[in-house]
Order: structure tokens, then sequence, then C-alpha cells
């Protein structure tokens, strides 16, 4: 056999063990992708305000494409376009862009450090990328389904860490992302026919995405009072002049909320979830039958818990 055969047979063994597994992880991220439709369609029409207002401030439709791409936060790109169109001078304009978005995506901090214990097992470029394509949306995505696939697990929720798989996780973000890419090239590219967005309602896609992704979070009293009490501390901060620190600070506020109240009525149940492990032996085979319902039961609450 010549050694162009036998590499050619070397290859084809490559390719039939690696077609199943490369099949397996295009189903899991065309799943990813289709979780990533309602913040897609969220996403187009705000990305598309966005470009028609950057078109008027005198950016170009590659600058806007690029910006999209390059920094992917919608109310800091918003705010920077703004900024941009009222600024005297580049330089005073450009470290107050930069100043302005670091102060508006602070909470991603938050979010960030809330999802890092499922990222554990990940490699370090596979985290940044992650956290480079993090947005209000796609965190309210992802914590619901990492705690409702952990509780899912029943008895091995309580024993063993759950890891997110990768090409759902990524699909999800890259389509989110090539939503508001897409917004904002149309936007940019067309943005000179609309004289006025307001009349459009286009910037009531995002808070109405938000109120839809509240909704389907929200599985508790706790949860309706933790939502309630952070929706009230920034609007009263935002009238009382603390500009774009109400998020943080309202964030901050009601998260600490809710860890006091969770702990306060969690103890008991915590404490049953300790004790819901089955027995060795053939006894402890029938006990992980009875205790396998009270364990997801903990494991829900458990999840609860820590959002």
């Amino acid at each position: 056999m010549s050694e162009y055969e036998c590499a050619a047979g070397q290859r084809a063994e490559t390719d039939a063990a690696a077609g199943p597994q490369g099949a397996a992880a295009a189903v899991r991220a065309g799943r990813g992708m289709r979780r990533a439709v309602p913040i897609v369609l969220g996403y187009l029409p705000v990305g598309f305000a966005f470009g028609v207002l950057a078109d008027k401030t005198g950016l170009s439709p590659l600058e806007a494409v690029f910006m999209s791409t390059a920094v992917f936060a919608g109310s800091a790109q918003l705010i920077a376009v703004g900024m941009l169109a009222t600024a005297a001078g580049a330089g005073a304009a450009m470290f107050s862009v930069v100043l302005t978005t670091f102060v508006v995506n602070l909470r991603h901090l938050l979010m960030a450090a809330s999802l890092a214990p499922y990222l554990r097992r990940w490699s370090r470029p596979m985290q940044a990328l992650f956290a480079f394509q993090l947005t209000d949306e796609t965190f309210a995505m992802h914590a619901v389904h990492f705690q409702s696939s952990k509780a899912g697990n029943g008895v091995a929720a309580l024993q063993s860490e759950y890891v997110p798989d990768k090409a759902e996780t990524l699909g999800l973000n890259m389509t989110a992302q090539l939503g508001w890419v897409a917004g904002s090239a149309l936007g940019a590219l067309f943005g000179g026919l609309i004289g006025d967005v307001k009349p459009l309602g286009l910037d009531y896609a995002l808070p109405a995405m938000f109120v839809a992704l509240l909704v389907a979070q929200v599985r508790g009293r706790l949860h309706v009072v933790v939502a309630v009490t952070s929706a009230a501390v920034s609007v009263g901060l935002a009238y009382a002049g603390a500009g774009q620190w109400n998020v943080i600070l309202a964030t901050v506020f009601a998260a600490t909320l809710g860890t006091v109240l969770s702990g306060r009525g969690g103890g008991p149940v915590v404490s049953q979830c300790k004790s819901a492990e089955p027995a060795a032996g053939p006894a402890g085979t029938a006990s992980a039958v009875q205790t396998r319902g009270a364990a997801r039961d903990c494991a829900e609450h458990m999840s609860a818990s820590e959002e």
C-alpha cells in the first residue's frame, strides 16, 4: 500500500469517528439557535433603531456594524451614539463614551459571577467567548436553563455539578449577536429613509422583551418580591438623580434582599435535601426510587434560592 493510500485510509477513519460527534454537536447547536429566536425577535427592531441613530450621527454602515460586532452592548451603544452626536471634541467624546459604557455595563459583573460556577470546567478561551457574548437577555435564558437542567437531574444534581453543553450554549449566544448585528446593518443602510423612529415604537421592543423574559423566570412569591423591589428601587434612584448607577444599585439591593429572605425560609428544606440520599445495598436501591421525587424538589428549591 502506498503512502497516499495509507494517509487516505487514516483520514477516512478519522472522518468516520468524528462524523457522529460533529452531527451531534450540530444538533445541540441548532437547539441553542432555536432557543435564541425570542431574543432575535427583540434584537432586530432595537438594532434597527440603533442603526438609524448611528446613521443620523454620521457613522457609516461599516462603522455601525463594526460597533455592534466588537461592543455588542445595546444600551451602551445607544448612549454612545447620542453622546457622539452632541460631543464637542473627539478626545473628550472618546473618554466619555468609554467611561459611560463601563458604568452602564457594570451589571455584567453580577451576571457573570452568577453563571461562573456552571462554567468552571470550560477552558479559558471558551469562558472568554461566553463572557463577550453575555447580555441581559442571554443571561436570563442561560440562568433559567442551567438551573432547570441541574434540578432535572434529581439525585445526581445534589452529588455532581452541572456542566453546560458548549455547542448549545454558544449557539444561542452567537445567534443572538447575529440578530443584533443584522438589525444594526439594516438600520444603518436604510436609516436615511426614516425621519424619526419614535412613532414606530421600536424603542419599546427591548423593554417588552425584558418583561417576557422576567415572567418566564418568576416561579414563586420570593421572585415576585425581588422583581418588584428591584424595579421600585431602580425607578426611585433614577428620579433621585443616580443616573446610570440606578441599575447596578437596585440589582445589588434586590439580590441581597432575595438572599436574606431565601436563607430564612430555606434552612429546613436544605437539611431535608442532605438527608435525602439513599442508603447503600438492596434497601438503598428501593429507597433511591422513593426519594427521587423528594431530591428533585430539593434541587429545584436550592436552584431557586441561588437566583
